[in-house]
């Protein structure tokens, strides 16, 4: 069902279907209980872009990557000599400032 933040209107979107997608997606809004037919294509096209900015953001590692992942998560390596440096740098300039 739809919240009260979707059933307000503000922008307006129009589409051209043909009759087999007009009864198809009509038969589905049925089966699903929703009020019309508008309610069931905009909270099935809102699901379907949630999921793909969802899917856009999720990192996808192979099994020997997410390993290395975990890895360097729970046992990072030692600061290099180069790293022990910059942080002293850095120290020194945050002292000044």
């Amino acid at each position: 069902m739809r919240s009260d933040t979707q059933t307000s209107k503000g922008a307006r979107f129009d589409a051209r279907l043909t009759e087999d997608q007009k009864s198809l997606f009509e038969r589905a809004a049925a089966l699903a209980g929703s009020r019309t037919l508008t309610d069931f294509v905009l909270d099935s096209a809102q699901e379907k872009a949630k999921a793909v900015i969802r899917d856009s953001e999720v990192l996808h590692l192979s099994e020997k990557n997410r390993q290395i992942f975990v890895d360097a998560l729970l046992r990072p390596p030692a600061p290099s000599r180069k790293l022990k440096q910059a942080a002293s740098r850095y120290k020194k300039l945050r002292q000044h400032q």
